[in-house]
């Protein structure tokens, strides 16, 4: 369903409206398109003193044909530039006296950011910094970033915060491509961490999955075509995993990207082997594995039949379980592998009448938690996407004041596409992104409950 507020105040009346009310006026946002530049507008970049990442920003700023300018070269007055990113290195952060050098960077430049604009932030972890004030002062950093998402959301503009560890500066290109780009449209103040792994940069960004197998669940449709498509995209062979039920539109989608279909019920007790039977005899293992599949049965606890809560917690929790560990203990995750799973906003703030729903993706966040270091033993990563309001067949089935309110209630003020959650999985998916491993990153337009 199309966003008809957001239309209605991209025309003239409905800007003088809406502007005269005070109402939301959501900037349409710039998405991903084969070719696109990585930025319209240069990139103003700039360090704390005792900075160690701004080498690995200029590397990419440079690869990517971008034009970027320093602090002091940034001009002033009517006619000064407009800058597609802001991007500030406070890992050399020390005290909180130090936080000051925050202010004099942004305070000048900040209202100057343009439109689909991207500011971030770069920081050591607080946990691996050299003294108490230092881990203090870089553990702040977070409330500085979220506040600039919400101030300058209102042009498209995103702000994310960026830990990266010590001696982990090699594996900051893809998510320093990802979060630059239009790739990351829908994500916003968001706390990412990059740390050791292997990272292996592709022969070609634009087919950064070229020669891998990927497997996505519920594939039939909405995200998990979008995730199939994508992938696919990106160099991809992609099995699409879902319930005979929905045979026919897998097979459509599938053979619309030229990959395979696998028909199973994720629920039964055989399906863990059959799936990794049908990986190792097919392709030798997986590379990519999506866990997407997902169902909902919303009722307040009270009210809630025993079927709705147990068919729920199978469906989005257990079987990923299960199937995680039939995937390790057969060997089935070739070398480098990536996880990848869905979990959603409601398991981190909740929702009324979403207990069990809730409930599992807050155990999707655990699974990643939990197997964070086993797949880092065996040299692969697992990650989570957590969604807000994307605007599916779900949303579009919603009475209108519920639907207004999650489009409008986010820094973006407005809803996401099946596509930004998919574009974040490709990023975690990326063998560029060996060092992004543990994170679960919210694909929300930085909505404004939870964190």
């Amino acid at each position: 369903m199309s966003d008809r507020y957001q239309q209605f105040t991209q025309s003239m009346p409905g800007r003088f409206i809406s502007g005269r009310l005070g109402m939301p006026q959501p900037t349409r946002l710039r998405r991903y398109e084969p070719g696109q530049p990585l930025l319209e507008e240069p990139a103003l970049i700039g360090a704390a003193p005792g900075g160690r990442l701004l080498p690995a920003v200029a590397d990419v700023l440079k690869a990517t044909g971008s034009e970027s300018v320093t602090g002091d070269q940034n001009g002033d007055g009517d006619g000064a530039l407009s800058f597609g990113a802001l991007v500030y290195d406070a890992s050399g952060i020390a005290s909180t006296d130090e936080l000051s050098e925050l202010y004099e960077f942004f305070h000048p430049v900040v209202r100057r950011i343009a439109k689909n604009g991207r500011l971030l932030v770069l920081a050591t972890p607080p946990e691996m910094s050299e003294s108490p004030r230092q881990a203090i002062a870089q553990r702040a950093l977070e409330g500085f970033v979220r506040s600039l998402g919400k101030e300058i959301g209102g042009k498209g503009a995103t702000a994310q915060l960026v830990y990266v560890a010590p001696g982990a500066e090699g594996n900051l290109a893809s998510t320093l491509r990802f979060l630059l780009s239009s790739k990351s449209a829908f994500v916003d103040g968001q706390v990412v961490r990059v740390g050791a792994g292997e990272s292996v940069i592709p022969a070609d960004w634009e087919k950064p999955l070229a020669g891998k197998v990927a497997l996505v669940t519920g594939a039939s449709r909405g995200i998990g075509a979008s995730i199939a498509e994508t992938l696919a995209r990106d160099g991809a062979h992609v099995i699409c995993l879902d319930i005979p039920k929905q045979g026919e539109a897998l097979a459509e989608v599938a053979n619309r990207l030229g990959g395979e279909t696998l028909q199973a019920d994720i629920t039964t007790g055989d399906a863990p082997q059959e799936i990794v039977d049908h990986l190792r005899e097919r392709h030798g293992g997986v590379d990519v594995f999506v866990h997407n599949a997902g169902i909902t049965q919303d009722k307040t606890l009270g009210r809630m039949e025993a079927d709705k809560w147990n068919a729920v917690l199978a469906v989005n929790l257990t079987s990923q379980e299960k199937i995680n560990a039939a995937l390790i203990e057969n060997d089935a995750l070739k070398p480098g592998a990536r996880i990848v799973t869905v979990s959603s906003m409601s398991g981190i703030a909740g929702n009324r009448g979403q207990s069990n729903y809730a409930t599992t993706k807050a155990g999707v966040i655990g699974t990643v938690d939990a197997l964070a270091p086993v797949m880092a033993e065996r040299g692969g990563t697992i990650n989570a996407v957590a969604p807000g309001f994307i605007e599916t067949a779900m949303t579009d089935a919603m009475p209108i004041g519920t639907r207004e309110a999650g489009r409008r209630l986010s820094s973006l003020s407005q809803g996401g596409l099946p596509v930004d959650v998919a574009e974040t999985i490709a990023w975690f998916a990326s063998p560029a992104s060996g060092g992004v491993n543990g994170n679960t990153v919210r694909v929300c337009g930085q909505n404004l409950l939870g964190a």
